[in-house]
């Protein structure tokens, strides 16, 4: 069982489905996948990976959420996880939020929906590589 994990956060299914099946194609059993449909989830996710040991190196995270925004969720993330990269993945997120999402989060990158899965891939390559 691997010890890192990767997290992608979105409220719809069929992108986490997608991402989680093209990260596990590119990276095979490297990683533990793990998915959330809300910012709230996913902080239960983070911290029951925490207390079993297994360290999260990447964070995918839609912008528009119902509740919490991703920019809001990335930055509370990194208040705890500050060595955690950070990716927001969005078709609606404004400039303020992104920016917001760089100087307080140390935002890694922003994709834009529909991504392409090289790019996708490059950026979890690059956010690895930190």
């Amino acid at each position: 069982m691997s010890h890192s994990a990767i997290l992608c956060v979105d409220d719809e299914r069929v992108i986490l489905d997608s991402l989680k099946a093209q990260l596990k194609e590119e990276f095979g059993e490297a990683y533990l996948y793990e998915i959330a449909e809300n910012a709230d989830d996913a902080l239960e996710i983070i911290e029951e990976l925490y207390e079993e040991g297994i360290q999260i190196l990447i964070i995918v995270s839609d912008w528009l959420m119902p509740g919490m925004k991703g920019d809001e969720f990335l930055i509370r993330v990194h208040k705890t996880f500050p060595n955690v990269t950070k990716v927001l993945l969005t078709g609606h997120a404004d400039i303020d939020a992104i920016k917001r999402a760089q100087c307080q989060a140390n935002l890694h990158r922003c994709l834009r929906k529909p991504w392409e899965r090289e790019e996708l891939i490059e950026t979890i390559k690059s956010g690895l590589a930190q």
